[in-house]
């Protein structure tokens, strides 16, 4: 641990053990990322190289017209740098030439899988690009954020490049909001709406966020739009949009807070799916509701609720939670009894997917890092931008998004298998 500096000097500190240099603004001086980068480069030459040398050799007997290989090495391109989660990185690309002459576009041209021609920056720093947004950061003051991120030299991340990276991320946002969904079918929703005031242009608009996981268990993004608060309307028009466009199928359960407005659209447009209250959005209702004092008890509680093993066993921790609290803490209460019914309906479901319709995680967990605002920044998001940006959040945490485990009982699950307790129950015939 340092102790408390005895004098300064520009660019240095000294301190009773030792000195410490500090780089002056703008400088990276990490000689880790020095190493990083330098091993970056060599693997990615190394790389590019074998992908020549395959493309080469797949090609070795053709020959042109005086018997000499057709396809050859010829040099290397210019050097440029590609943008990366560990700063700039120098990369050159082997040429390749064919030798034949060439008629009517015949000529056979090597185009690299791993450094295409046009590009600058790698997939992660433009995942990066939307995150940095949301949080607050302006057009402006982008080039200062990513070169504090990515080193001081960030080309091609200007203003200019920023906004038309926008632009192109509203007009995919635009594309896939018109895709066709006659194919698809969803065992499970997850929706939540996500509120990032005041980054957002009204203080009460939201974005609708629906998740799904398809009869094989991949997680993906089904719906995403803005609406006004959560009201019924907003959430009635997505769901619509959705069957529009050929999702006709409803889902057999669908799991969200206790946002009227969802619930009210959803039995207007899926009528026969299943309803499962999001037990992370109840304990912190709950607990909101008593003093700080008790909170720590009683969140043990109502863990025993949803931990419990069977639905008999998890309606005994729901009395206990009534009798210990009712009498001195009665909205806290009110407020876990009103859903008790959805609150358990996952119980009807196969035991390995309780942990996943418990709650809605695989929304909650992509915004976590970016709702939290509480300060005012500057530029308040478009709808247009808005809905662009989480579009490309969205996109690069799908990811990460793990296959449900026990994906064997989804086709039980869209059967009508009856589950008690997480397990199947045998049919016998009469």
């Amino acid at each position: 641990m340092l102790r408390s500096p005895i004098s300064k000097k520009e660019g240095y500190a000294m301190y009773e053990d030792r000195v410490v240099s500090f780089s002056h603004p703008g400088e990276i001086s990490d000689p880790l990322t020095e190493v990083l980068r330098a091993g970056a480069r060599r693997l990615l030459a190394e790389a590019v190289e074998a992908e020549v040398e395959d493309f080469i050799a797949a090609h070795a007997e053709l020959v042109d017209d005086a018997g000499h290989r057709r396809i050859v090495r010829h040099g290397h391109m210019p050097e440029r740098d590609v943008q990366t989660g560990i700063g700039a990185v120098a990369v050159r690309r082997p040429r390749i030439r064919d030798r034949s002459p060439d008629v009517g576009g015949s000529r056979i041209r090597f185009r690299s899988s791993i450094l295409p021609p046009y590009l600058r920056r790698a997939k992660s720093v433009e995942e990066l690009l939307p995150w940095l947004y949301l949080k607050g950061i302006s057009t402006g003051d982008f080039g200062e954020a990513l070169a504090a991120l990515l080193g001081p030299d960030a080309p091609g991340l200007s203003a200019t490049t920023i906004a038309r990276l926008k632009s192109l991320w509203a007009d995919e946002y635009e594309r896939w909001t018109r895709r066709d969904l006659s194919a698809r079918r969803y065992v499970y929703f997850w929706a939540d709406g996500i509120y990032f005031s005041p980054r957002l242009e009204h203080d009460k608009q939201c974005l609708l966020v629906i998740v799904g996981a398809d009869e094989i268990g991949n997680k993906d993004i089904v719906g995403l739009s803005d609406g006004y608060r959560e009201s019924s309307q907003s959430w009635l028009e997505l769901l619509l949009d959705l069957k529009r466009r050929g999702l006709e199928v409803a889902p057999q359960l669908a799991t969200g807070d206790g946002a009227l407005g969802f619930w009210k659209a959803l039995r207007q447009v899926y009528g026969q799916t299943a309803e499962q209250r999001c037990w992370v959005h109840k304990t912190a209702n709950v607990l909101n509701k008593l003093p700080k004092s008790l909170q720590g008890k009683a969140k043990g509680h109502l863990q025993d609720i949803w931990m419990a093993e069977t639905r008999a066993d998890a309606e005994n921790a729901f009395d206990f939670f009534i009798d210990a609290y009712g009498a001195k803490y009665d909205k806290a209460v009110e407020c876990l009894t009103r859903d008790r019914d959805r609150l358990l309906t996952f119980y009807g479901f196969p035991a390995e997917h309780w942990k996943h319709v418990r709650s809605t995680n695989p929304i909650e967990s992509t915004f976590a890092t970016v709702r939290l605002r509480t300060t005012k920044t500057k530029g308040c998001l478009s709808r247009k931008t808005a809905l662009a940006m989480v579009f490309k959040l969205l996109l690069s945490a799908r990811k990460k998004w793990r296959r449900l485990d026990g994906s064997n009982h989804l086709a039980e699950v869209i059967q009508g298998v009856t589950f008690k307790d997480g397990i199947k129950q045998i049919q016998f015939a009469a």
